[in-house]
């Protein structure tokens, strides 16, 4: 079967709502599933250590989920929900988080009937956030949002926004949500979703990891709203949601060294890993003199339709460090479009921390591209045994299938 063959219905399986966590337990209290040579074990995620070889080179994204649901009161009876997704402008996510005085962001618009020409507006006392609509992309709406000027846009989420919590929790969004919808490590404010496998961990696990060897590495992709876009036909028609990610040298050199001293590589989320690998495929393009404007872009299909651009994954690193040295950067925005999906050659990994994801999504594809028909075996056993899914639940621990 070819890549664009793929018949999404065969990476269904049915998920009861109550499966589904809406609340999150205490941060390393999650069950952990460990698939590795054709079995499964049980654990907890505060074990995580004793299923890791002790010279893993661990990644984490440090993304960190901004506030990015804002509630403008129409009148007293209704309001009118406006979800930041990206900026407009040629910005990188960053420079629009420190922009200051008015931004045009890329939105979703829940009520967008109620409001026609006039500007919404939210009275925090001490700042006013204004919203007024410019235009319309399909679903998204073209918004102009405006605020005192000595604050940044980030601050102004901080102040006026909700957590953005994914649509399949059926509540809203509560105080406590703010810190645990957050990783412990956040520290470059982007997503509008977290990178759920890393809510796991805190201080303690890091130190029992460090202790026995481990390297804790950290990169950033940004996460966007399209995560949580189904594959509602066809494989071959979904269109992958673009992300931004970083490229930043002290992590490159790192890696090389990883690479160099065959060191086990496991991202911490499907997020990490997507970076990952389209970073390699990054410096594919590079080598190959096929990276020409200033709008890096990974395209969806790259890894299946042009495989002869394949370099080893030291080469790609190097070619990277090369792309920052012509740049004169040490750190430089990319967007990726990359889909990972059964007959993808992992370039870089050794296998995968991740949560359970939803029926009939990318991410299921990613993990069958991982360990193959073994994710049905996987995910019948976290349903037998109480297993809690998606964001807020448990995860497991993925060894590559070779």
């Amino acid at each position: 079967m070819q890549h664009r063959e793929i018949d999404i219905e065969e990476f269904n399986y049915p998920l009861p709502e109550e499966k589904i966590a809406a609340y999150p337990l205490a941060r390393g209290e999650s069950k952990l599933l460990i698939f590795r040579d054709e079995e499964i074990s049980d654990s907890q995620y505060k074990n995580i250590d004793q299923y890791l070889p002790d010279n893993s080179w661990l990644i984490f994204n440090e993304t960190k989920v901004v506030q990015a649901r804002l509630l403008f009161p129409k009148n007293e009876q209704s309001i009118i929900e406006v979800f930041c997704l990206e900026p407009i402008e040629h910005k990188s996510i960053e420079q629009a988080m420190q922009a200051k005085g008015s931004i045009r962001y890329l939105c979703l618009v829940g009520g967008a009937r109620k409001w026609k020409n006039h500007h919404l507006e939210i009275d925090l006392g001490e700042a006013k956030i204004k919203a007024q609509k410019l235009g319309r992309q399909e679903a998204h709406f073209e918004i102009e949002l405006s605020w005192e000027e000595d604050l940044s846009f980030s601050e102004i989420l901080d102040m006026a926004g909700k957590t953005p919590l994914p649509p399949y929790i059926k509540r809203k969004a509560e105080a406590e949500d703010k810190k645990r919808y957050q990783t412990t490590y956040a520290r470059r404010s982007g997503s509008v979703a977290a990178p759920t496998a890393g809510l796991h961990f805190n201080e303690e696990i890091f130190h029992k990891m460090q202790a026995k060897g481990m390297d804790l590495n950290f990169l950033t992709l940004h996460v966007g709203a399209g995560t949580f876009k189904p594959v509602s036909s066809s494989v071959a028609e979904h269109e992958m949601h673009a992300e931004e990610a970083f490229l930043d040298r002290q992590f490159l050199q790192k890696l090389k060294l990883a690479l160099e001293h065959g060191r086990p590589i496991i991202p911490i989320g499907t997020t990490s890993l997507r970076a990952l690998e389209s970073m390699y495929w990054l410096g594919c393009l590079y080598h190959h003199g096929k990276v020409l404007s200033d709008e890096m872009v990974v395209p969806q299909w790259l890894a299946f339709e042009n495989k002869e651009l394949a370099l080893s994954p030291l080469e790609s690193i190097k070619s990277l460090e090369q792309l920052l040295d012509q740049r004169k950067l040490d750190w430089m925005p990319f967007k990726t479009q990359i889909i990972i999906a059964p007959g993808y050659e992992h370039r870089l990994i050794h296998g995968l921390i991740t949560n359970f994801h939803q029926p009939k999504s990318t991410l299921m594809l990613l993990v069958a591209s991982l360990i193959g028909d073994n994710w049905q075996e996987v995910y019948q056993h976290a349903l037998q045994n109480n297993y809690r899914f998606l964001s807020y639940g448990d995860g497991c621990l993925l060894y590559r299938k070779q």
